[in-house]
């Protein structure tokens, strides 16, 4: 049971992107469409699982002066994983992402979950810990590029939904995300308090 509550706690109660405002570079950089988001997402998702468990493992070993700098190497270990496997196996993934893929070392989820969950925690619930956050976070993305991708294109996953002329440019902009943003961490906390 507790380990439901911690893998549902990531998806509902402490959504990193609608709750805790974490990861907002990512999450506004990557969203132009339903399937970046949901390719950022699964990314940092898989980074997270492997961190939470690899620190959950080697808590013990590592002093406290250099708890953090440990943390950051072994995240950057596993991004550098995943960004040469990217490369490798969806090129088409790896091209649309280019940027935000090495800024997963510094995402602020991955980072704070490794120091306040998995350095206190054994390595089931620091799995559980990482899939309920990557999960949350990769939904958020998902949802938010979808809204993007339909509101600015007409489209969701590149499938038709409304006629071509039916998109505004802006969705698919910058500006756009902000916007998408807002509305729906505002609709969110709406249903919430309901």
């Amino acid at each position: 049971m507790k380990g439901m509550k911690v893998l549902l706690n990531g998806i509902i109660k402490e959504n990193p992107t609608f709750v805790l405002l974490l990861g907002m570079c990512p999450t506004l950089g990557t969203t132009s469409s339903a399937l970046n988001g949901m390719s950022m997402g699964l990314a940092t998702l898989s980074v997270l699982v492997f961190s939470n468990l690899i620190i959950s493992l080697i808590k013990n070993l590592i002093p406290d002066m250099v708890r953090i700098p440990s943390y950051i190497v072994v995240i950057a270990s596993l991004v550098t994983i995943l960004q040469m496997c990217l490369q490798a196996y969806v090129p088409s993934v790896y091209a649309s992402l280019g940027l935000f893929i090495p800024l997963i070392v510094v995402n602020c989820i991955i980072l704070g979950r490794a120091e306040a969950f998995a350095a206190k925690n054994g390595p089931v619930s620091s799995i559980l810990d990482g899939l309920g956050m990557g999960i949350g976070f990769t939904l958020s993305l998902t949802l938010l590029g979808a809204v993007r991708e339909l509101l600015g294109t007409g489209r969701i996953f590149s499938i038709p939904v409304f006629p071509e002329d039916f998109g505004a440019l802006i969705f698919v902009l910058a500006p756009g995300a902000f916007i998408a943003l807002g509305y729906l961490m505002a609709l969110i906390n709406k249903i919430k308090k309901a």
